[in-house]
């Protein structure tokens, strides 16, 4: 009798949403918002609104960027972690919001672990070690040096507490046995000010924030940070070829939904960010500013976030870095 029961509900559609299959066949049916959880005008903000460009042309749906800035990321992560759980409310994810964050804030809007299903990620863009037009040094070696004789004249400038180039900068000086003056400001907009002016002179930045002054000789970038030679500024030298080991940061970029989305719809989502992220075109828009694709399935974006915070988590209680 209840197979009949079920049988007959099935076939009147009563009783039983859609299979989750089903849903993801017909998804996305609506507009879909991408959460950028910085300001605009920043490196998050380029990624996002260049993926969320693609994604609506292939998806034949409009991605929306909204900017949720606050907080380190949190503010806009918080809102996500808090959205339906339906794959219409993503998460541009960042190193910094993931990794970083959730070790240092007092308040949290969300659990970085629970609160979301990794979808993919998306690009990769390397930090630099640059320094003001007047700072002597010319290289790794002669900014260690003139450190160790000058205590105390340095000054390293970061977009917070806690923003990816602070910590960079923090890991540079435990590798190194180096100690610069930390003066946080409230975004990488006014770090980049003043380290043009030189009231401070050293910015472990994003390359793309800091591209547009490099050939003109307003900034010099002494080394990046990643593993490999960036192509955008290939005379410059990684930190490790400059004697600089274990002190490789990447700043990287991945989307996540709201943890319960349905597997098929975090496949169609997964599936649709790597076709993309492989495309010469974009691969073309990323090297423009200084960044590269990064594609990778949701189980790499979860391994990668927690091998992240297992590293940070080193440097911040060695560094004894506390939030005000």
């Amino acid at each position: 009798m209840f197979k009949i029961a079920t049988a007959a509900c099935i076939a009147l559609g009563l009783g039983f949403g859609p299979a989750p299959q089903a849903r993801a066949q017909s998804y996305p049916n609506k507009p879909i918002t991408l959460v950028v959880p910085f300001a605009p005008g920043g490196t998050v903000n380029l990624m996002g609104r260049l993926l969320a460009t693609r994604m609506s042309e292939v998806l034949g749906q409009t991605v929306i960027v909204e900017n949720k800035p606050g907080g380190g990321g949190s503010i806009g992560a918080g809102f996500v972690a808090k959205s339906p759980a339906d794959g219409y409310t993503l998460l541009l994810a960042t190193m910094g919001q993931q990794s970083i964050q959730p070790l240092l804030a007092r308040e949290l809007h969300y659990d970085a672990q629970n609160d979301f299903s990794p979808i993919a990620l998306f690009a990769t863009v390397p930090n630099v070690l640059a320094v003001s037009a007047d700072t002597p040094a010319k290289s790794v070696a002669e900014l260690l040096q003139y450190a160790r004789a000058n205590p105390g004249k340095l000054n390293m400038a970061s977009a917070g507490i806690g923003s990816v180039n602070h910590m960079t900068g923090e890991l540079f000086m435990a590798r190194t046995g180096t100690q610069f003056a930390h003066v946080p400001y409230r975004g990488a907009g006014p770090a980049t000010a003043d380290l043009l002016s030189g009231q401070v002179q050293i910015l472990f930045a994003n390359l793309p924030n800091v591209l547009a002054y490099i050939k003109p000789g307003k900034i010099r970038v002494l080394a990046v940070a990643s593993a490999q030679r960036s192509s955008t500024i290939p005379d410059v030298p990684t930190l490790t070829e400059s004697g600089v080991a274990d002190a490789v940061v990447e700043s990287w970029y991945g989307v996540m939904a709201p943890a319960g989305t349905s597997a098929p719809i975090i496949q169609k989502l997964q599936e649709t960010i790597l076709a993309i992220a492989r495309e010469p075109a974009t691969v073309s828009l990323l090297a423009d500013q200084g960044a590269l694709p990064y594609p990778g399935t949701a189980d790499d974006l979860a391994k990668l976030s927690a091998g992240e915070t297992r590293r940070w988590t080193q440097i911040i209680d060695s560094a004894h870095i506390q939030t005000n």
